[in-house]
């Protein structure tokens, strides 16, 4: 069942529901995009870190953006998580690979952390909590810049928040690729079988209490 928070503003209402009560095997395309794409932007502040989750298509899409933002002067290191080791990748996990791709593209050894025994985004977090004590001791950490696909945004956003200290805030800079956008997944059978997978996880995982319950407007 849905539950409804309902906001009154003059003449307009807004409507509030926790993604613990929706349906995870009867989403309508609304709902889905609410839970994937609604309020996933970057606000624009500066922070102590930029962490990139790793994926198969990581150094295509997820690193140049962290560079991006690095350059722009917005975190002065970049912290690449994850342990896969992704076919025709140089037997290398994905961790490696994108800090040779931030090398290649003018980023110096000493500004990255990298986490590289992760395989999954619960792993990919709770991993790195050791590497950002070393490198800041956690509690001089206030803000990390998130970087990964706009798709495994949300999720990625409610893990960090789950297992990683409370008094960290977050800045979410999405990235998007060719089949998973806003304004494109459902046209191609590829980004429609990710978005609807990546909705039921986020669902499925919130309920288990695996990551924290969050609304959608």
């Amino acid at each position: 069942m849905i539950k409804y928070v309902v906001f009154k503003n003059n003449f307009s209402e807004a409507f509030i529901m926790r993604i613990s009560g929706l349906d995870p095997d009867n989403l309508t395309k609304e709902q889905i995009a609410k839970l994937i794409f609604e309020g996933i932007g970057d606000d624009g502040q500066s922070g102590d870190c930029i962490f990139v989750f790793g994926s198969n298509k990581s150094i295509k899409y997820r690193v140049p953006k962290a560079v991006e933002l690095y350059k722009n002067g917005r975190a002065p290191k970049l912290l690449f998580s994850g342990g896969t080791v992704w076919e025709g990748q140089s037997n290398k996990a994905e961790a490696l690979v994108m800090m040779e791709k931030a090398i290649e593209l003018g980023v110096p050894d000493e500004d990255i952390l990298i986490e590289k025994e992760s395989k999954h985004t619960k792993e990919n977090v709770i991993s790195s909590l050791m590497i950002l004590d070393r490198a800041f001791m956690l509690h001089n950490l206030r803000r990390i810049l998130v970087v990964t696909s706009t798709y495994h945004m949300r999720r990625s956003y409610l893990t960090l928040k789950t297992y990683m200290p409370k008094w960290i805030e977050y800045t979410l800079c999405p990235v998007d690729d060719q089949t998973t956008r806003k304004d494109n997944w459902w046209l191609d059978a590829e980004g429609t079988k990710r978005i609807e997978t990546e909705s039921k996880k986020i669902i499925e995982y919130i309920r288990m209490g695996a990551i924290e319950d969050d609304n959608i407007s």
